[in-house]
């Protein structure tokens, strides 16, 4: 039976898992972006989703070999589009700044992620509008939403104590036309994991039907989503191992002074931050960005500690999936309004990754009005978490 109170912890875990997988890249030495996002991609992507469904769930391979043509092509193409939703995202801090560009990317990400499955259906003014417990989840997006904007606002508050120069460097083509139209780009493609996972129901059936239990009937649509991801991404980081020449690190210690980064907490950022916005934050200032050409490398006499790199990959990587791993697990609790678990999902993340934020002291400094703002968001966001679960409960109570 659903439990959405339970369901809420879980995806408080997915928002534990989502904001903290960036931890273990702060101790990645001397490689660059696309080498340390790859190599902790194949195990966010590849790895752990196919051993943890293999062990988990019951006849994995044939319930594949069984789904519907179009749940497999749908439930890929949608993890594709959702591996460009997050890849874009760069270019968006790119036009409006890091928290501007957030502000927009998230909140459309969440209310379309949310509404347009039931819209999909038909079913959003009958079992949504027209119910109570509807209602209810209805204004737990609007606080969701609502404490998106306040995290924004906290952003650029931060940015306003910064030197002229830094200002400048920030956002050095700031454009809002281009940076609106990249970031409704972005925003609707990142939402696109949520419809790959509806598009995967008949998988859910499936493996249902073989034995596996509810708790873990998202896992086989977690694999066919994430081999989309996969994709995207992996495309995208040859590009740049090829034209930076980057790809020797995966197989030398030799040392690229280049390459020397001590990565920050991706405050308020999609799941699949994009290069720029890593360095960004690494960097507080020049923003790299798509275009420019790869800088000329400088050889050290230091060693590239490749056990420990590749060790904390798998770590970052692993912790990655689990915000899925959880997510899929909260769903099952939410009944009828399922839906609403992407804005769980997507408060959740925001919450935690402000909280490592927090933790790292890279809001000291920011001042009070920034601090303020912070504080507040988050109270809307955790408020957002207990409004979407109550309307829940109010569906379950209600037949």
């Amino acid at each position: 039976m659903a439990n959405p109170a339970v369901g809420v912890v879980y995806h408080w875990l997915v928002g534990l898992a989502s904001g903290s997988f960036y931890v273990p890249y702060r101790g990645v030495k001397r490689w660059a972006w696309e080498t340390y996002w790859l190599a902790g991609g194949f195990f966010s992507w590849i790895i752990a989703p196919w051993i943890l469904a293999f062990l988990i769930t019951k006849d994995l391979l044939p319930v594949l070999h069984e789904a519907p043509a179009s749940a497999i092509l749908w439930a890929f193409f949608f993890g594709l589009l959702w591996g460009v939703g997050g890849l874009t995202f760069g270019l968006t801090m790119r036009y409006l700044g890091l928290s501007l560009g957030m502000a927009v990317v998230l909140g459309l990400c969440a209310a379309f992620g949310t509404l347009m499955p039931p819209i999909f259906r038909g079913v959003f003014m009958s079992e949504v509008v027209g119910t109570t417990s509807g209602r209810v989840i209805l204004l737990g997006i609007v606080v969701c939403l609502a404490g998106i904007t306040a995290a924004g606002l906290a952003g650029i508050s931060k940015e306003r104590v910064m030197s002229p120069e830094q200002q400048k460097a920030t956002i050095k083509e700031f454009d809002l036309k281009k940076g609106i139209g990249v970031a409704i780009l972005s925003g609707v493609m990142s939402a696109c994991f949520a419809y790959g996972l509806a598009a995967g129901d008949p998988i859910k059936a499936l493996t249902l039907r073989h034995g596996t239990s509810t708790l873990w009937q998202g896992l086989p649509v977690l694999v066919v989503v994430l081999i989309g991801g996969f994709t995207t991404n992996f495309i995208w980081c040859l590009i740049l191992l090829l034209r930076n020449k980057t790809g020797h690190q995966f197989f030398t210690s030799r040392a690229d002074e280049q390459y020397q980064h001590d990565a920050g907490i991706i405050e308020t950022a999609v799941d699949a931050p994009s290069r720029e916005v890593v360095e960004h934050i690494s960097q507080r200032y020049a923003v790299q960005v798509m275009e420019a050409p790869p800088a000329q490398k400088k050889w050290t006499e230091g060693r590239v500690p490749m056990l420990r790199n590749y060790l904390l990959c798998a770590l970052a990587g692993t912790t990655w999936y689990f915000q899925f791993f959880f997510y899929t697990m909260g769903e099952t609790q939410m009944g009828r309004y399922k839906f609403s678990s992407w804005t769980l999902h997507m408060a959740s993340i925001i919450i935690f990754s402000s909280l490592w934020g927090i933790g790292f002291k890279e809001w000291k400094g920011a001042g009070r009005r920034a601090t303020q703002l912070l504080a507040l968001a988050l109270f809307l966001l955790v408020g957002s978490t207990v409004i979407v679960g109550y309307g829940n409960y109010l569906g379950l109570t209600a037949k």
